[in-house]
């Protein structure tokens, strides 16, 4: 005779039926976007190493501007526990801090990181509802606010007080100026030159100087391609990126440039120069505002490189990444649809619905 079970309906081990994710690998919001701070370190010792005390002040006020935005938002908005902690705001305050001169306004700056959270991120409900790059929109309205204040580029070395201060121009800057003038471009070409070596010359930089971020003026951290590179090296260690998009982009200008220019001289000094070593490491790869596959990637960083390219050479500004990674935040849902993932067990043509 087999023994009864006394067991209990309380003691009996219950399955759980819940939704996915089914596996959970400890990853959290904080934890990537405080990594994501400290990949742009790096960049930040060169912005401070280039600029000085102002770089570190313009940096710290956009930050500011950015955690206020959250918190009062949320706390007397929203009403809703307070985020702060998951470091995101941080992120977007150093991100709009190194797409801005050393030479804008400390209050501007602050203003530029509220807009940021305000309406880049807390005007569609917070962390990862947000459609467009906060960073990128709070760019996009100082600039179209205050042009000549984003407008105004200071001399590396020179960042440590306004008043006495040297601007010059950045070498995106001067190679439109100097590519519109037809007379200047018709003595170059007679006396055996060229745009790109005049270019340099007149800035007295070399490619060496546009990879390490030295002797030449451009956004905080945007100037040394190296920085943001070990930056991007390390988030893509941690698997919080992949090289999808950032190598689209980048291979989409080089090629372009290498095209249009019919050099490589030409096509490596649209790779070294401007923001597109940190849009293509640090924007385009942002999670909320990226497509959620890899072909999904290197079509969009395929299309951001080609507005980038498209705005520098035709547009009005002598540089297109905030504008070209704005408008192709617009296009991911479609990507996303047409970009559908094989569903799990079926063939190749069978797609999810």
């Amino acid at each position: 005779m087999s023994a009864i079970s006394t067991a209990t309906p309380s003691s009996v081990p219950r399955l759980l039926v819940t939704t996915s994710p089914h596996i959970q690998s400890g990853l959290s919001a904080s934890r990537v976007m405080w990594d994501v701070n400290l990949a742009m370190l790096p960049a930040l010792v060169m912005a401070t190493h280039n600029f000085g005390l102002r770089a570190a002040l313009v940096i710290g006020l956009s930050v500011a501007g950015a955690v206020a935005a959250e918190f009062l938002i949320q706390k007397f908005l929203l009403q809703k526990p307070s985020t702060l902690s998951d470091g995101s705001a941080v992120v977007t305050g150093i991100l709009l801090a190194f797409c801005v001169p050393a030479a804008l306004p400390l209050w501007v700056a602050f203003v530029g990181g509220f807009v940021a959270i305000a309406l880049g991120k807390q005007a569609y409900g917070g962390l990862g509802q947000n459609i467009f790059n906060p960073a990128h929109v709070a760019r996009a309205v100082l600039l179209a606010s205050w042009p000549v204040y984003m407008t105004t580029w200071l001399k590396p070395g020179q960042g440590y007080g306004i008043a006495d201060a040297i601007t010059t121009a950045t070498p995106l800057g001067l190679l439109k100026e100097t590519a519109r003038d037809t007379q200047l471009m018709e003595k170059i070409t007679a006396e055996g030159g060229n745009l790109i070596g005049y270019v340099m010359q007149k800035l007295q930089i070399t490619f060496s100087d546009l990879f390490l971020g030295v002797n030449f003026s451009g956004s905080l951290g945007e100037t040394s391609k190296l920085a943001l590179i070990i930056g991007g090296i390390y988030l893509l260690i941690r698997g919080h990126i992949s090289w999808h998009g950032p190598v689209a982009m980048t291979a989409t200008v080089f090629a372009g440039a290498f095209i249009v220019g019919g050099s490589l001289h030409y096509a490596l000094f649209h790779l070294l120069t401007g923001g597109l070593i940190i849009g293509a490491l640090f924007m385009i790869t942002d999670m909320v505002t990226s497509p959620m596959t890899n072909k999904g990637h290197l079509l969009f960083g395929f299309g951001c490189g080609a507005i980038t390219l498209l705005i520098r050479l035709k547009g009005g500004y002598p540089e297109g990444v905030c504008y070209s990674i704005l408008i192709m935040n617009a296009f991911v849902p479609l990507i996303d649809k047409f970009m559908i993932p094989k569903r799990f067990g079926t063939s190749s043509q069978e797609t999810v619905s």
